[in-house]
């Protein structure tokens, strides 16, 4: 009945417009079709919430969340990590001289030592990190302050960056390479780690320095001018360092050149920035080799420090930090809290609401509704 008055009013209209216009034309209708979806007949889901879905749905959750939170909360505090701030005075006077007088402009490096005692093995491969506090990684114009095609060996970002990379684009009138604040401000701290033994001799660690970028970072975001085979002194040719940096991109690893110039995996690991002003980035990996033997066992140990990074001029911290990892990845303990926060709070809403359904629901059938 409906949709046969309304197509009929959409005649009359039709001609009484081709009327109108002596039949030059059929005037075009502005009411929408006659269909389904644009008269809004589609039918629709109205959930009427009652108590008989919303209780079990709570309970459902609680009893889901709450093993899943312990789980990884348990798995979480099973990972082993020590960590150590050798920023400066509450190290040792080597360490503090160290934090108290260098700089960017300092011709030499500082050396200092911090010894650790590990109170439990570390059975399985072990990551060592550097961490950073303070440090603003998420700064708006730090972010942009790069040139993606220089990085990924186009020759001619490479003569001439992009201007978010100003003011490190250029240094004495040549490009820098790799240009901008993210890359200016590379890490370079060396850390070396000695196993001591009963005797008090020092046993170095082997820290293996490749495997810590991403696959997709190393092989599809960053290539060398030319092409990773080259000779990067001459494709890098022509250019400068970054102001803040005591040699050339080229000579970052010229002993492997699968680990040199902009494919040097510790220059691909800083330049991923961070997303809090206190963040770790993967430094090392220890592997372990004997499956009898564990990778680092308990005892003494000493850190070797070469400092090349001052941190006083943005009142930072640095920290040294040993872990393993489990199959959720490093320790962090907040996903299984919310799991569990999440769970006993719906688990405690179901306990509360069923008994409110029980009570109100027995006095509404008791009771009589007036007319």
């Amino acid at each position: 009945m409906m949709a046969s008055s309304y197509n009929a009013k959409e005649g009359d209209g039709h001609n009484s417009g081709a009327s109108n216009n002596g039949g030059a034309g059929v005037v075009k209708s502005k009411k929408p079709d006659n269909t389904a979806f644009k008269q809004q007949r589609l039918p629709a889901w109205q959930p009427i919430l009652t108590a008989g879905t919303v209780l079990p749905a709570f309970f459902v959750i609680g009893l889901i969340f709450i093993p899943i939170g312990i789980g990884l909360y348990v798995t979480s505090n099973n990972i082993k990590e020590y960590e150590i701030d050798y920023t400066g005075a509450d190290i040792n006077d080597a360490c503090y001289n160290c934090a108290k007088n260098f700089s960017w402009n300092s011709t030499m490096p500082c050396v200092c030592s911090v010894v650790f005692t590990l109170e439990q093995p570390f059975e399985s491969n072990v990551f060592m990190y550097y961490g950073l506090s303070n440090f603003y990684q998420n700064h708006r114009r730090y972010v942009k302050s790069r040139d993606d095609s220089q990085l990924n060996g186009d020759r001619s970002a490479l003569t001439n960056p992009s201007k978010e990379c100003e003011p490190y684009r250029t240094s004495e009138g040549q490009p820098i390479a790799p240009c901008g604040a993210i890359a200016n401000s590379l890490f370079n701290d060396t850390l070396e780690l000695y196993y001591i033994d009963a005797n008090g001799s020092r046993n170095l660690i082997p820290l293996v320095k490749k495997g810590i970028a991403w696959w997709t970072d190393k092989h599809v975001k960053f290539r060398n001018p030319g092409g990773n085979d080259n000779n990067l002194t001459v494709a890098f040719q022509g250019t400068s360092k970054p102001v803040n940096w005591r040699k050339p991109v080229f000579e970052m690893d010229p002993y492997d050149p699968e680990n040199n110039g902009f494919i040097n995996e510790d220059f691909i690991v800083w330049m991923r920035t961070a997303a809090l002003p206190t963040f770790r980035k993967l430094y090392r990996i220890i592997q372990k080799k004997s499956s009898t033997t564990p990778t680092l066992p308990s005892g003494k140990y000493n850190l070797d420090i070469t400092y090349n990074y001052p941190v006083r001029s943005f009142d930072g911290r640095k920290r040294m930090i040993l872990s393993t990892i489990s199959w959720m990845g490093g320790k962090n303990p907040f996903l299984g809290i919310a799991y569990i926060t999440v769970g006993s709070i719906c688990f405690f809403l179901g306990v509360v609401l069923l008994i409110i359904h029980h009570k109100y629901d027995t006095r509404n059938n008791s009771a009589d509704i007036p007319s």
